[in-house]
């Protein structure tokens, strides 16, 4: 493989990976089909999809980096910014715990393309059941501001977000919805989604790039380094455009988004259109 070629394929997955990290589409499910499609397979491939997640991180604490500040600076003096970093730690917990425990097994069995394909149908059916239950029922938040979440809140939406180990689930979706399920507005539940990532995708990518020192050669760094800045700046993009979205939609769309795109890779799949 040429470098030039290397890079462009680390530059279209930073693409993927940036636009999709925050949609509850599932960033790792995007990812396994496109370096499917593109060819990008070797022995750091699964260990690639993770890393560049990183990017996306670095554009939710770029975005949220005035409150970030504040809760570093009254981390000690004032009981809101308190709050929020017990609850980010909380949520952070269950899927500490879990991913540690299974994550060799998910990547051996769980990262291919017909396992997201699956994941994605199932996770749309379920985002317009929880969608269509609150409209028939106008449900009101229980919580409407993240800062009035209790201990509690956190650690459900924490134990929601282990489902997203499954690639194809997605961490935002399981977390967004998971927290509507339990009470929480849109603008709560994404926004606690936002700064839960942080501990969680930077836990995610030094563990993966420590499991995988062995196999990581210099040659690897050009393309985890174009793939993170690339993804840093989509993602910094659709950061900014979810929260206004969330605003004025519910997420049926891509609950409707996710069945088809994962009916398609299903169906070429059954078809044998595609090899995956």
């Amino acid at each position: 493989m040429s470098d030039w070629l290397y890079l462009l394929q680390a530059a279209f997955l930073g693409i993927v990976e940036g636009l999709t990290e925050f949609l509850p589409v599932s960033s790792t499910g995007h990812l396994i089909v496109a370096a499917e499609l593109v060819k990008f397979t070797n022995a750091t491939s699964d260990t690639f999809v993770v890393a560049i997640q990183a990017g996306a991180i670095f554009a939710v604490c770029w975005y949220y980096k005035s409150r970030i500040y504040r809760i570093l600076k009254g981390l000690f003096s004032e009981p809101i910014q308190q709050r929020l970093a017990i609850n980010t730690l909380i949520g952070f917990m269950p899927a500490a715990v879990v991913g540690i425990l299974v994550s060799d097994f998910l990547k051996e069995y769980l990262f291919n393309p017909v396992t997201v394909a699956l994941a994605l149908v199932i996770g749309g059916i379920i985002i317009l059941w929880v969608e269509g239950y609150h409209e028939r029922h106008q449900i009101q938040p229980r919580v409407k501001e993240m800062d009035d979440m209790t201990y509690l809140d956190a650690f459900k939406v924490g134990v929601a977000q282990c489902f997203a180990m499954i690639p194809g689930t997605s961490r935002s979706g399981a977390t967004i919805i998971g927290g509507l399920m339990f009470g929480l507005s849109r603008k709560a539940a994404t926004e606690f989604s936002f700064f839960l990532a942080i501990p969680t995708i930077f836990g995610a990518t030094v563990w993966d790039l420590w499991q995988a020192r062995d196999v990581l050669v210099s040659a690897n760094i050009p393309g985890l380094l174009v793939g993170t800045i690339v993804s840093f700046f989509s993602a910094l993009v659709v950061v900014h455009w979810l929260i206004r979205f969330v605003s004025r939609h519910d997420f049926r769309a891509f609950g409707w988004y996710r069945i088809v795109f994962g009916g398609v890779i299903l169906l070429t799949w059954i078809t044998g259109v595609v090899h995956w």
